[in-house]
């Protein structure tokens, strides 16, 4: 079962100001108001596509661009991961 389809608490270890989920709503309720009324297609793969690449540069950067730590925190593959890196252009 991927790691994605068992998670069903928010992250509660740290408590930031505002949790991910809070920002991503706010992004998300930015982007529809810039919209005017339009109906935009393919929002959940733009979504996708955005934040994979920080995600995965963030994650690099924690863990001291080590791949397979930071594989596994992401809970992904190493060869995924690094074929991931090598989309977003970093290898």
């Amino acid at each position: 079962m991927p790691a994605t389809m068992h998670y069903t608490k928010p992250y509660t270890r740290v408590k930031p100001d505002l949790a991910l989920r809070d920002h991503v709503r706010h992004a998300m309720d930015s982007f529809y108001n810039s919209l005017q009324g339009e109906y935009p297609e393919n929002v959940y793969h733009m979504v996708l596509t955005e934040i994979e690449h920080p995600l995965l540069e963030s994650t690099m950067k924690y863990t001291g661009q080590n791949q397979s730590q930071a594989a596994q925190i992401l809970g992904i593959n190493r060869g995924t991961f690094r074929k991931k890196l090598a989309f977003y252009g970093m290898l």
